[in-house]
């Protein structure tokens, strides 16, 4: 379709956990099909890798398959996600990549 722009989904997903190897929030950008387009991974300690269809930092990697929807990943109790708003999503995304982040 012409001139057609998939509207995109931002979520963050809080992981409840004591690893400290592990990415405590998981900020996703979904298309139309929930598939991750861009995902950033804060760590307890600060560092933010992140990941798109072109480039990554450490270990970050998008998911290949669609992300669950919000109330499914809720009803694990170690993970609390919400929707964010685009601008959020941008904001994290742009301190990830920074050079020297």
């Amino acid at each position: 379709m012409r001139g057609y722009l998939p509207s995109m989904t931002h979520i963050v997903v809080t992981w409840h956990h004591e690893n400290p190897d592990e990415p405590v929030e998981l900020f996703s950008e979904l298309d139309d099909e929930r598939f991750e387009v861009r995902k950033v991974e804060v760590f307890r300690d600060g560092r933010k890798c992140f990941a798109d269809a072109s480039a990554n930092s450490g270990n970050t990697a998008l998911g290949i398959v669609p992300v669950p929807p919000l109330d499914e990943i809720a009803s694990d109790r170690q993970f609390t996600p919400r929707t964010i708003t685009k601008e959020e999503f941008e904001a994290t995304w742009v301190t990830a990549t920074r050079p020297g982040s």
